[in-house]
């Protein structure tokens, strides 16, 4: 005899995890934490590496829950969203990373050209002076980009504004800033 199963209840959850109820936390864990550890293993290709992006998708869902607009899309959806930028942000990352010994360093120290701080204080006013000229949405854009190192998407969702403008803006500001520091 087949029962009549009541849908989990994300959206519900995830209202739960903005105003602090924990155990809305454990039932999202049990029920979408495997399948959560599955997206991440596929894009992480390592295990523990999997394991640490769910752990942190976990802490961010709980710390952004109130931050989930269901306008914008499934409660869901947005779990997983997140747990899939979260591993393509950390891939990316330790790809960026690379390890250097003392002889390697030393040599690249040796190839480098010598700056001054003169040089370094006049390149460093020159690009300030460069932010300075683009519209204040699209300078943001760049700053969360470039300084704090968040993808389109979740600039989209830091402005509140869609995806293509954010696209649109970055790639028109860094036409801008090249052309400035020309």
């Amino acid at each position: 005899m087949n029962l009549p199963t009541t849908p989990f209840d994300f959206q519900r959850c995830l209202e739960a995890c903005a105003m602090g109820e924990r155990s809305a936390l454990q039932a999202l864990y049990d029920q979408e934490g495997a399948r959560l550890l599955g997206v991440a293993r596929r894009i992480a290709r390592d295990d523990a590496m999997a394991e640490d992006i769910v752990h942190d998708a976990f802490i961010r869902i709980w710390t952004r829950a109130a931050t989930f607009d269901p306008a914008r899309g499934s409660a869901r959806g947005w779990i997983y969203s997140l747990t899939r930028h979260l591993a393509l942000n950390f891939i990316r990352d330790t790809r960026r990373e690379t390890v250097l010994d003392d002889v390697a360093i030393d040599a690249m120290a040796a190839m480098a050209p010598e700056h001054n701080d003169m040089a370094l204080l006049a390149d460093s006013a020159k690009v300030h002076r460069c932010l300075d000229q683009l519209e204040p949405a699209p300078r943001t854009c760049i700053l969360h980009a470039y300084v704090d190192g968040c993808s389109h998407a979740e600039i989209a969702h830091l402005l509140g504004s869609p995806l293509g403008t954010v696209k649109a803006w970055i790639r028109r500001s860094l036409k801008a800033l090249r052309e400035c520091m020309e």
